[in-house]
């Protein structure tokens, strides 16, 4: 049932970036500013100049959106697999599972599909979380307008290029650490138990992000281009002039948090889930 897949999609993705929400505005700060010594710097900067409210900025939008991106990423997913494996997703969990090669590439068919919704969502995003003193934007809509006004529809598409090289491949390998620890966590003939799926969610999630981080950086700096942030003129450029200031290290920026992050809102949203799917598409007796 195509319809449940999405929907399945869409709840745990919420479900997770709830959870997550915190770290990923730190980590984003930590990326597209220098002006941050390290984690706890910028947790106790963030929470002197802004309070509690800080590390929630930008939530909004996404959690109410983030249905419509997760919707989108599992139910590409698991309608892909269904097409590359002829089954359905109840049959690959009564011991029928598909190949490396099937969950990497619906894995990577998921990322395409993902990247027009995401990248003006991510983007409005990055540019409330990088709000630090000044005030540039009131809100969602009004950075919206704000971006569009000044950079025209392209420009909620600012670092999509970017999107694209990380999540393309990323969300290939994202499924196919989670069903091998899914398997190997389940016995034979057997549905996966909670912790098989928490552990196999919360693995995939630092796996993916450990590949993810370095692109990420780059994504994080051209969202910020244009909105107070360093200029730069795309993914390479941005690249060259990071390495230059920064060293190699500069890609890795954030690695930490978002492992940190990853395994948790990664166990909720496989979790959330695979109990959706359950419930309303129940296995064949």
């Amino acid at each position: 049932m195509p319809f449940m897949e999405f929907l399945a999609g869409s709840v745990s993705g919420a479900l997770g970036l709830a959870v997550g929400h915190p770290l990923d505005t730190v980590k984003v700060r930590l990326q597209a500013q220098s002006v941050y010594t390290g984690i706890i710097h910028c947790m106790s900067k963030t929470y002197s100049n802004e309070g509690l409210h800080g590390f929630f900025k930008g939530m909004a939008f996404p959690v109410l959106t983030t249905g419509i991106t997760n919707a989108v990423v599992f139910g590409s997913y698991s309608n892909a697999l269904d097409y590359l494996t002829q089954s359905q997703h109840s049959d690959r969990d009564q011991g029928k599972p598909a190949s490396a090669a099937q969950v990497f590439a619906a894995g990577c068919f998921s990322g395409l599909m993902q990247v027009c919704v995401y990248a003006p969502i991510d983007l409005v995003k990055v540019r409330l979380q990088g709000q630090t003193t000044v005030q540039r934007y009131r809100g969602p809509v009004h950075c919206v307008a704000v971006i569009l006004n000044e950079e025209g529809p392209k420009g909620l598409f600012r670092g999509g290029l970017a999107i694209a090289l990380r999540d393309i491949p990323c969300y290939g390998l994202y499924f196919l650490p989670y069903e091998v620890t899914r398997k190997a966590l389940t016995e034979s003939g057997k549905e996966p138990g909670t912790f098989a799926i928490m552990m196999a969610g919360g693995m995939a999630g630092v796996l993916t992000w450990a590949f993810a981080t370095p692109m990420d950086v780059v994504k994080a700096r051209l969202q910020m281009s244009g909105a107070g942030g360093r200029e730069y003129t795309g993914v390479l450029h941005c690249m060259r002039v990071s390495y230059r200031e920064e060293g190699v290290r500069v890609f890795f920026k954030g690695l930490l948090l978002n492992s940190l992050r990853a395994f948790p809102v990664n166990a909720v949203t496989f979790l959330s889930y695979e109990r959706l799917m359950r419930m309303y598409c129940p296995p064949a007796r």
